[in-house]
């Protein structure tokens, strides 16, 4: 059965897996491992959930970054060693902890979010996440109100910190995998395609008898687990949490990642997540002013892919193959 699992994959993930594993951690510096290619396993892990949800399940939640907040506050709170009511707990127990509440969180949002459709899922999830930011911006007593919290480092794991830029870098290759090889595998079980058939015509999946609601919510429960991974991540990254990362620009930032990268296509989340950090990183390098103007940057590549592919960058990928092969002698 593991085998048969492990066959799945194509040649080519494959060789991009024995690249990530055995030829960046050999050439690139610790610059690269960790602000490049771990920040971008970090926001893809994120927005891989919103592709998920958009692309099985046709459900569009601005609440995935809330979410992987809710996990990086529990970190940090238990975490943190600076006064105040925390209490420190083992790492282990810590991310449990961080990955049930984040689990939670995102049912109780599903739950909310499956008597609405469209616009109003949208509105609702949006709604839920201006709220999160504002309580963690005004509670001091459990969320360290605006300043949040401070020094949450990565644990030792067997002996290995891993804080250090390697084993970190292979933390969060080991996540991303484990997460990227789990949404493609769903999509070809029973779950996976009930909701897809429930993208399709929600009317007619529940009138053959499935739970639509009960799928939906599953759904939203499982792009939670991989939104909390990410979440738990990222305050390791940043060694802090505060209402910011929780704002409303890097929601529409990880909806951006997720609706660039193609929605359905599960390694298009980490594409464009890729693609994001090297903007932000060396865009104003290349380009004058870009730095001031980064998001005016970043949303006219968006209007550009948007209008040319429905499908984000995988889509014209795809689309650039095809073209090649009919133009070959014989197609």
């Amino acid at each position: 059965m593991v085998m048969r699992w492990l066959r799945r994959p194509t040649p080519g993930e494959w060789a991009l897996l024995g690249i990530l594993v055995f030829i960046v951690p050999a050439v690139a510096s610790d610059f690269w491992l960790v602000q490049v290619f771990a920040r971008a396993m970090i926001l893809g892990l994120i927005a891989l959930g919103l592709a998920f949800l958009a692309g099985f399940a046709g459900i569009v939640s601005l609440a995935q970054m809330t979410i992987a907040g809710v996990a990086a506050y529990t970190v940090a709170i238990f975490s943190t060693t600076d006064p105040g009511l925390q209490a420190t707990l083992p790492p282990e127990i810590t991310v449990i902890l961080a990955l049930s509440l984040a689990v939670a969180v995102a049912s109780f949002v599903g739950w909310l979010a499956v008597r609405t459709t469209g616009i109003y899922t949208i509105m609702i999830t949006l709604a839920i996440a201006v709220t999160f930011s504002i309580f963690a911006r005004q509670n001091y007593v459990v969320m360290g109100g605006f300043t949040g919290f401070t020094g949450v480092a990565a644990p030792a794991f067997a002996g290995v910190p891993l804080r250090l830029p390697l084993p970190f870098y292979f933390l969060c290759l080991i996540v991303t995998v484990a997460g990227y090889w789990t949404i493609r595998h769903l999509r070809r079980t029973p779950f996976g395609l009930s909701l897809q058939g429930i993208r399709d015509g929600a009317r007619r999946m529940a009138a053959l008898g499935y739970n639509v609601h009960a799928h939906r919510i599953l759904a939203y429960a499982l792009a939670g687990l991989l939104a909390g991974a990410g979440g738990i991540l990222m305050v390791w990254f940043n060694t802090r949490i505060d209402p910011s990362t929780v704002s409303v620009m890097p929601v529409i930032n990880i909806l951006i990642i997720a609706i660039i990268g193609g929605l359905g296509h599960p390694i298009g989340a980490f594409i464009e997540a890729l693609i994001f950090v090297l903007l932000d990183i060396f865009a104003a390098d290349l380009i004058p002013g870009a730095r001031e103007r980064f998001n005016l940057l970043v949303g006219v590549i968006f209007l550009l892919i948007v209008a040319f592919s429905r499908d984000g960058v995988v889509g014209i990928w795809k689309s650039y193959i095809r073209s090649m092969r009919t133009r070959e002698p014989g197609a």
